[in-house]
Parts: C-alpha cells; structure tokens; sequence
C-alpha cells in the first residue's frame, strides 16, 4: 500500500536543487502531495514507471524532476494542449507556467488555478486574499506564494493546508523547513522567506473544478499528454 506524503509545520521537505528552481521544486512537492505513486517514486525509486528520470539517491530523482517542471512551465510547449508564454529558465518559473503545471498535474485533476497580484495591495486586500488562500487550501490542494523585495519577485513558496481554520503551512523550498504561514506577516510584509519579505502574486485554486481531457505525465518523467 503507497502511503500518502504530507508535509506540515515543523517537517523538513526536499532542498531546491539549483539557485533558479525553487518553483519547480513547489511544484514537484505539490505533485507528491496529490500523487502518493509519484511521491514514492522519488523518495525510493519504486514504483519505477516507463519515461522516468534517472536518479539513483532520492536528491537526484527530486533533481530530475525539477529539471523536467521547468522545461514544461518555461517552453513555448508545455504539453497541455495550448501554447505557453516562453520565460528563460535563469529567471525561474513564471506564475502562468506555475499555473498550468497545477492544473496539468501538481494539483488534483480538475482544479482550476488563478494568479493573484498582491504586491500593490492594500492591507484589507491581503486580509481578504489571505482568508481566500485559507479557504481554497483546506481540502488539499496546494498553492504557489512569490515573494521578494519591494522591487522585485525573487522566490516561491508552497502553501499547504495548516490547522484548517485560521492558519496556513508554507514549504520554503531553499531550507526545506515546513512553518506556519500567520495572516498578519502576510498582510505587513515581514514574511521572512529565505530573506525575502513582501507577497508579490499567489498561484491558487479558484475553488471551481472541471473535467480536464489530459494531465502531464501518468509516468513522471513521460512526454506530457
């Protein structure tokens, strides 16, 4: 029997594998939330489905995959059946990349993502958009938090589910540190991040569903549907 992987506050989760990827990293660690077998996979190598990346330690099976998320969020073709916008990959992972992954795989099939701009937000504003992210989060489906400078985006967070009421988890991808995410460090830009502080845009379920025709990848490493 696969056993679900959950991350919360106070786990300690996989590091990001290269300085650009910390969304690829979220979005490999979403996948894992919604998909026990791809989840095993990469923790011991079995199940080992057709098309998978080669990876003999658990760090290089992660690394792999990373490398294969950003080839997808970042390409002109990321394989869902539309055209992407194209973004260079030593920039990272642009937030509509970001949401065609979640809704082609890293997030549960069906799920319908929208990009939030917070950065010029006014504190009611992120009150409400912090209340939202509580909402759509709570039965399990992840969401992607930018964060950064008052000049400019420079990383992402993964937000998990957290006490299911009042607080929200946050995976921070450069430590691998799993810690609660508090409405009040959200809404005055002391998130403290990897070094980071200030919200710039959230990836989230809109909290509709639909059904998809096709999803990334049965196999982990296959060509996307």
């Amino acid at each position: 029997m696969v056993m679900p992987y959950r991350l919360r506050a106070g786990d300690t989760g996989p590091v990001q594998q290269s300085p650009v990827t910390c969304g690829s990293a979220c979005l490999t660690v979403a996948r894992m939330h919604v998909d026990p077998h791809f989840a095993a996979w990469v923790r011991t190598g079995f199940p080992n489905p057709p098309g998978s990346p080669q990876g003999a330690t658990p760090g290089e099976r992660f690394a792999a995959y990373e490398r294969i998320v950003m080839r997808r969020t970042n390409s002109l073709f990321p394989g869902s059946g539309r055209l992407n916008v194209p973004w260079p990959r030593r920039l990272g992972t642009p937030p509509w990349g970001a949401r065609r992954e979640l809704e082609f795989g890293a997030a549960r099939r069906g799920t319908q993502y929208t990009i939030d701009v917070l950065r010029a937000d006014s504190r009611t504003d992120r009150v409400l958009a912090f209340d939202t992210l509580v909402e759509v989060v709570a039965e399990g489906e992840p969401a992607l938090l930018y964060v950064g400078n008052a000049t400019l985006p420079r990383h992402v967070v993964l937000i998990l589910p957290g006490d299911g009421d009042r607080m929200l988890d946050v995976y921070d991808p450069g430590s691998g540190r799993v810690t609660h995410l508090r409405r009040d460090v959200v809404v005055d830009a002391q998130l403290a991040l990897s070094g980071w502080d200030v919200p710039w845009f959230a990836v989230r379920p809109t909290g509709l569903r639909s059904v998809r025709r096709a999803s990334y990848a049965v196999a982990p490493g296959a060509a996307p549907a």
